[in-house]
């Protein structure tokens, strides 16, 4: 009989060993795999847009009436 505590030897060839790494070295790989997929272009966003804008005019502004809110 085997102890049911131990895991077979096949479910642990299956999953490969992860070596803990530094978070510098994690966010250098994750910055890597986004300009990787940018560079492809496979249409994934997220959520940031570096699209230009067009300008507004500024006139279209609201005023700014805090004071007049808050009475001072």
């Amino acid at each position: 009989m085997t102890q049911p505590n131990e895991p077979s030897p096949s479910a642990a060839a299956d999953k490969p060993e992860q070596k803990k790494i530094s978070l510098g070295d994690a966010m250098k790989q994750r910055l890597a795999q986004k300009k990787q997929a940018a560079s492809q272009g496979n249409g994934q966003h997220s959520g940031f847009s570096t699209d230009v804008k067009q300008m507004q005019s500024q006139i279209k502004k609201k005023p700014n009436n805090q004071k007049k809110r808050t009475g001072v």
